[in-house]
């Protein structure tokens, strides 16, 4: 074995995955295994039917026959869980220390602090090109000896297709920040985050807002009320009919405390452009022309880059968070990098090519953005088991681990039920029909395993409503005495 290059040892992994669970399945027939007691008696206090879950128990090193699979075979919709299918893929074609650049050119003369030209921002995919990193990108072009710019701030969004996105067909939340389309300069993920500060001397909240936003006004603080906090956002009565001006007919509950509240701009296309020059302001910049779109000229050179984080820190904010507009940055990106523009189209086709050489098998998933946050994405439990099981072998495995979610611990499960608290590693995936958990479980006998679990049903609450025996089965596989 030691002879084996990476190459030949996915291979070997995935032709020894491949046979433990066809051995699996000709043994067990999918529909007919018992379930554990304490699952199947979380199911039926729920009134989850056994036909609308996907259960999957499978020994991280894949050498053994599943120690349980009910129904593993059918394509569901996984909602998150497809996070993790781009996230090992990127890790896998990209490598764990890539990066996004976001260049920033500049044409013309510089005298007297006053530029007479353009200034370029090229965004080429950069999924965490927030608020903090924008500011210190036009502090650095001040340090430039800017102080005016006489001609435009061009914004160069060419490297993605121009996504075509109405934030509130997925779900009629328009403002919820998750809905955010991807763009190839995506800035602070479009969003507004508002602070709102009690001042009970004066009888007022304050309202902070990030990023500055040219050209639109906001209101500097609200009344303090009394009452509970359950509903503050109601509380507030906020207008976000002009986005131009927002606007707060209601007061703040003084029992709130500080709160922040993260609202998706309600013009999107005009964000960049906004938040570019209002930060610019802010620094004490000046513009003689306008923020538009348009291209960087092919002569000229960058005069600065702004490089991101490493992907392996992009991935733990994608997992832990569940951050679709991230994962779908990271999706175009792998057409981007190797077709030159980020589509989806090409996208799903190398995603589709990886999984075939890679993961191998007929059950290839049904792709659509790489987030999840979609109707049309489908996979089984046993293909998505058995990628948990390439990846647990490969090189990346500590990077993509420590991007999940840790039961009891942090990210999306650190409110979880499950009793085996730091015990696992579990992707979640939900959606008003879907709800599920994928990933790694660490058991009391020192074994590492796969577990996938999946709950689709058309009905509403029905998915959500098997949460408990999923985590009963999480307990389950972690006593494995």
């Amino acid at each position: 074995m030691r002879g084996l290059d990476n190459e030949n040892m996915n291979s070997f992994v995935k032709f020894a995955c491949g046979l433990a669970l066809a051995a699996a399945a000709a043994a067990v027939p999918a529909q007919a295994q018992n379930l554990p007691p304490e699952v199947e008696a979380a199911l039926a206090r729920a009134r989850v039917p056994r036909d609308a879950v996907s259960f999957l128990v499978l020994d991280a090193d894949g050498k053994s026959a599943p120690r349980l699979s009910h129904r593993a075979s059918v394509a569901v919709n996984p909602a998150s869980l497809m996070k993790l299918v781009t996230t090992y893929a990127a890790l896998d074609i990209l490598g764990p220390a890539f990066t996004w650049n976001t260049p920033v050119y500049t044409d013309g003369i510089l005298r007297d602090g006053i530029l007479a030209g353009n200034v370029y921002i090229k965004g080429q995919g950069d999924p965490k090109l927030v608020v903090e990193r924008l500011w210190l990108m036009v502090r650095r072009l001040r340090g430039l000896g800017i102080q005016r710019i006489g001609g435009d701030i061009v914004l160069d969004r060419s490297a993605f297709e121009s996504v075509a996105q109405d934030p509130s067909v997925f779900d009629g939340e328009p403002l919820r920040p998750y809905n955010a389309a991807p763009d190839a300069l995506l800035l602070n993920f479009k969003a507004v985050v508002m602070s709102f500060v009690p001042d009970r001397a004066t009888g007022l909240a304050q309202i902070h807002t990030e990023p500055p936003l040219a050209g639109v006004r906001m209101q500097a603080s609200v009344s303090l009320n009394p009452g509970d906090c359950a509903d503050y956002r109601g509380a507030l009565r906020a207008d976000f009919s002009d986005p131009a001006h927002i606007r707060f007919a209601g007061g703040y509950p003084a029992s709130c405390g500080e709160r922040v509240w993260p609202m998706a701009y309600a013009d999107p296309r005009s964000y960049a452009a906004r938040a570019v020059l209002g930060l610019w302001q802010s620094v004490g910049g000046q513009l003689g022309g306008q923020v538009r779109e348009g291209r960087v000229p092919a002569e000229l050179r960058a005069a600065f880059d702004n490089p991101s984080p490493a992907l392996a820190e992009m991935v733990r904010d994608i997992n832990k968070h569940s951050n679709n507009v991230m994962a779908q940055q990271l999706f175009l990106t792998l057409s981007l990098q190797q077709r030159g523009t980020g589509t989806l189209d090409a996208s799903r086709e190398i995603l589709s090519r990886w999984w075939r050489e890679r993961i191998g098998g007929a059950d290839t998933p049904v792709l659509d953005n790489g987030s999840g946050l979609s109707r049309q994405e489908r996979i089984s439990a046993q293909a998505l088991g058995r990628m948990l099981q390439i990846a647990w072998a490969s090189p990346v495995m500590p990077e993509l681990l420590s991007s999940l979610p840790v039961v009891g611990v942090d990210g999306t499960l650190r409110r979880s039920r499950a009793r085996a608290a730091g015990a696992a590693h579990l992707k979640t995936g939900s959606l008003r029909d879907v709800s599920g958990v994928a990933g790694f479980v660490h058991g009391s006998s020192g074994k590492r395993y796969v577990l996938v679990a999946i709950a689709n049903h058309p009905m509403p609450g029905v998915a959500s409503a098997a949460r408990p025996a999923i985590d009963a089965l999480i307990d389950w596989v972690a006593r494995d005495k």
